[in-house]
């Protein structure tokens, strides 16, 4: 690991610099390093991002009597009819390979119950899936994958790692040399531990940054979820797509101390029931696959029947199932629910839905390549077109794994070792203060996710949409001004992050007229067939003037 000198704000010798410490992240680093120097760029403590928080699993066939044929058309099912078919058919048949990547790293997945199975793992099926394909390690898959990548990359002769540096921008040669060729050569971070900001150089730069799901009031990810890669991207001038497909998942732990604590779709797959105060299953009369049905349409079911009742929440039972089992096979959330009072044997838990996962993201091709040369990305930070308009369950580490080993293998073979990379401008700090008072930030923070939540969640209207809209701009002039005249603070980049996102978001809301996977409008309930295309945003050229003042830095853009 570096360690920074206070004089030392310029850091060079990085080669491949990857933004993200998540599976995407470690993943992609794993590979490259065989070959290249890379530098892993984390915003908190290494791993903490949503991929820790994963409980389900991982989307692979891996029985004889499952197919690829079958996890694609499940794929496509779910995303309603927005998935690009090339690219499930590239991340479907990738599955079992990822799989057997991960066990010769050293990743335990739970043994097969019968030794006379075609498979392995223990298989568990998930809302969407038409069977059971999902390979987990207990209730912590994304726990145990990461704890194990983590520490071989910190063992890793060729990965150094700044851990609670955040992104701020990327650097292009267009803003140093205005007549060249435009690619990304490196990118500004805030050091918080020594309160300044760093430059650094590379030959390429990853983006695995996950989602943006703290723009909403209640989400089942961690506070590291900000939209920073999305931000940083269309600051650069690449393209953004779907951002209005959140998927908020049907059931978290509806506490005031749970933080929205997730409880894993894996209980549905192993026969849990949503159920209504007076103790009625209701699920059926949503969706004939009941508590099976996709995420979007059991969140939905959730909402409505909320509203219609007045309730705070509803249940999730699995208690008829055997004691034993259920400990077995969901050790951590039987643990966790116990610290607030609930046991899973016993009774039904309150649950309730929660923003979850972006679908949209940064536009990339197969390869993980952005529309500015030298940046990729991979991850929920990305737009790959595997789930469409709704994610089908357990796609997503898949995705990271897939498209980990296709950017590593882009990098490789397209972009040559430098030995001197171009010198690049420091940080301009000469015309901000510190702030003089962090209300500002702190209530624009809050007045944004509840806005956000209010009038752009499971539900929309073209009223709301414009509501929020009205508010995010006049949020968006605010957090500008004092982002131009006071130094950064990770609190006032990851609110510049998210008033962006959220912009963003309710822009694709708006152009969508119908309702189609996880948007849903009141204004148009109907699918229309003729708007099954992407919804993609293609942002204004960069400004490259060289007065830019406060915490616009010669150099950003």
């Amino acid at each position: 690991m570096i360690t920074l000198s206070p004089e030392r704000t310029v850091l060079k010798e990085n080669d491949i610099i990857i933004v993200g410490g998540g599976l995407a992240g470690l993943g992609t680093a794993l590979r490259l390093a065989v070959h290249r120097q890379v530098t892993l760029v984390a915003k908190t403590a290494l791993t903490e991002g949503s991929s820790l928080y994963a409980q389900g699993g991982i989307a692979a066939v891996q029985d004889t009597r499952d197919s690829f044929d079958s996890h694609v058309q499940d794929t496509l099912l779910a995303g309603a009819g927005l998935c690009h078919v090339d690219t499930v058919e590239q991340v479907v048949r990738r599955g079992p390979e990822a799989i057997r990547w991960l066990s010769e790293l050293g990743v335990v997945f739970d043994p097969a119950e019968d030794a006379a199975g075609s498979s392995r793992y223990h298989l568990t099926r998930e809302g969407g899936h038409s069977h059971r394909r999902v390979v987990h390690a207990h209730d912590t898959t994304g726990q145990v994958v990461t704890t194990t990548l983590e520490q071989l990359v910190r063992d890793h002769p060729r990965i150094r790692i700044l851990e609670n540096h955040l992104a701020i921008d990327l650097i292009t040669s267009r803003k140093l040399h205005p007549a060249a060729p435009n690619r990304c050569v490196g990118l500004y971070a805030l050091d918080e531990s020594r309160n300044r900001v760093v430059t650094l150089a590379a030959n390429a730069v990853v983006l695995a940054t996950g989602g943006a799901s703290k723009v909403y009031l209640y989400t089942s990810n961690p506070d590291t979820a900000t939209g920073d890669g999305i931000a940083i991207a269309w600051r650069a001038g690449c393209r953004v797509a779907n951002m209005e497909f959140v998927q908020f998942h049907p059931t978290c732990l509806y506490h005031p101390q749970a933080k929205s604590f997730l409880i894993s779709e894996a209980l549905r797959g192993e026969g849990a029931r949503l159920l209504l105060p007076d103790g009625e299953a209701f699920m059926i009369r949503h969706h004939p696959e009941a508590e099976l049905a996709p995420r979007d349409v059991v969140a939905r079911a959730i909402d409505f029947e909320m509203k219609k009742g007045g309730y705070d929440h509803v249940y999730l039972d699995i208690s008829h199932r055997d004691a034993a089992f259920i400990q077995e096979h969901f050790p951590n959330i039987s643990r966790r629910v116990k610290t607030f009072g609930f046991d899973l044997t016993t009774g039904p838990i309150p649950v309730v839905p929660a923003a979850h996962y972006t679908c949209g993201g940064i536009a990339i091709d197969a390869h993980g390549r952005t529309d500015l040369p030298g940046l990729y990305a991979l991850g929920e930070v990305s737009f790959t077109g595997l789930h469409g308009a709704n994610r089908l369950a357990s796609n997503s580490l898949l995705e990271c794994l897939v498209y980990g080993e296709a950017v590593a293998e882009d990098i490789l073979a397209r972009t040559p070792i430098s030995d001197a990379l171009p010198p690049l401008p420091a940080w301009d700090e000469s015309r901000v203060t510190d702030a003089d008072e962090q209300i500002v930030v702190s209530h624009n923070w809050d007045e944004l996710r509840r806005a956000m939540w209010d009038y752009v969640g499971i539900v929309r209207t073209d009223k709301r949409l414009k509501r929020a809209r009205r508010r995010i701009d006049l949020l968006h002039e605010e957090i500008a001004e004092y982002y131009r005249n006071f130094r950064v603070t990770s609190d006032l980049l990851e609110l510049r992050n998210l008033v962006l996102v959220a912009e963003l978001t309710v822009r694709c809301a708006q152009a969508r007229k119908e309702s189609r996977g996880l948007h849903f409008t009141r204004n148009y309930p109907q699918t229309d067939p003729d708007l099954a295309h992407d919804t993609l945003l293609v942002p204004p050229e960069p400004t490259f003037e060289s007065d830019l003042v406060g915490g616009e830095a010669a150099g950003s853009n």
